[in-house]
């Protein structure tokens, strides 16, 4: 059974309006003071009405709606895409490594899933939630010269899921390396600040929302 863990992203947007209405005052003069100068006074500016600030959004929980049905376990080096059925919406990655397991939802409709390397114990992968901060299809490291294909950058220091050699045994600088056909397919799938939330053995059942 696979780990899962998902983070919501859903948004509600408050509207409001409001206005103000203009009050004007007319001046009239008798006829026994036609001859005589009127003094007027400076025309008064009605108040003017401040809006009230609109309310914070207030995010919606992240709810699975559905997860792909595998034939058999993933193996190193396997991945699964499956679209049909799934509406467009936010994207979210979930990254379990003591499942070794990544996994792509839109809308909370499982789309794909791969079996993962990840981070030695010298320089392991960190938790947490991370945004997208940097797209390259092409990168190369610029600490170990090494190819990145298809670059999704998580950190600032380095910390990416890119294609890598996915082989029992192997492990990565901390980055999360995902078989080459998935990491090209992750890709197109996803832009800028989708989020990609790493745990570690936390798991998630079908109908449940986000855990933080």
């Amino acid at each position: 059974m696979r780990a899962l863990q998902l983070l919501a992203g859903a948004i509600l947007l408050g509207v409001g309006g409001g206005g103000a209405m203009l009050v004007r005052h007319a001046y009239r003069q008798e006829a026994s003071q036609a001859t005589r100068p009127v003094q007027r006074s400076a025309p008064r500016r009605p108040p003017v009405a401040t809006p009230s600030p609109l309310p914070s959004p207030t995010p919606a929980p992240f709810v699975v709606r559905r997860i792909l049905n595998l034939k058999q376990p993933l193996r190193h080096g396997d991945f699964v895409w499956d679209e049909s059925g799934a509406p467009s919406g936010p994207i979210v990655i979930t990254v379990d490594l003591a499942a070794q397991v990544v996994s792509i939802f839109r809308d909370g409709y499982e789309i794909g899933t791969a079996a993962i390397i990840y981070g030695a114990d010298n320089m392991p992968t960190p938790l947490g939630v991370f945004p997208i901060l940097q797209k390259d299809a092409d990168h190369v490291s610029n600490l170990y010269d090494a190819p990145m294909p298809y670059m999704l950058r998580l950190t600032n220091d380095g910390v990416a899921i890119h294609a890598s050699d996915v082989r029992y045994g192997n492990a990565t600088h901390g980055c999360i390396g995902v078989p080459t056909g998935f990491a090209k397919k992750l890709f197109d799938a996803t832009r800028l600040g989708d989020r990609v939330i790493v745990t570690n053995g936390k798991t998630m059942a079908l109908g449940q929302s986000i855990i933080g």
